[in-house]
């Protein structure tokens, strides 16, 4: 017994053929954008690491200072004569720390202002 030739008809191959590249084409663009979005995560997780690590390092030099000039005025707040000379001593303490964070401030500013513009 002989089994009947069944010959495909050309559209129905032309159809299959198509469909596949169709399903390669979107695999393919799929992938791609797959790897443009871990690519700009991998950046974007880089600049907020640099970010964060300037934004820490910056905090630590802002707290020495900040205990370096704390230190200062308790040495010259222990060597005042009278009550008017510590006051004397602590509004320049005020004044100057008020100026002092401000300063941080803006350093703080320019930091996030940098990691916007990125």
């Amino acid at each position: 017994m002989q089994t009947p030739n069944f010959e495909i008809p050309t559209e129905m191959r032309d159809f299959a053929e198509k469909s596949v590249d169709q399903a390669r084409n979107a695999v393919g663009t799929m992938m791609a954008n797959a790897m443009k979005a871990a690519e700009q995560a991998q950046v974007s997780g880089q600049t907020f690491q640099s970010t964060l690590t300037a934004a820490v390092s910056k905090g630590f030099e802002h707290a020495q200072n900040n205990a370096n000039a704390t230190f200062d005025f308790a040495q010259k707040l222990a060597r005042t004569k009278d009550l008017r000379e510590a006051f004397e001593v602590q509004s320049e303490f005020v004044r100057s720390q008020f100026a002092a964070l401000q300063a941080q401030a803006k350093d703080f500013g320019a930091l996030a202002q940098q990691n916007i513009a990125r």
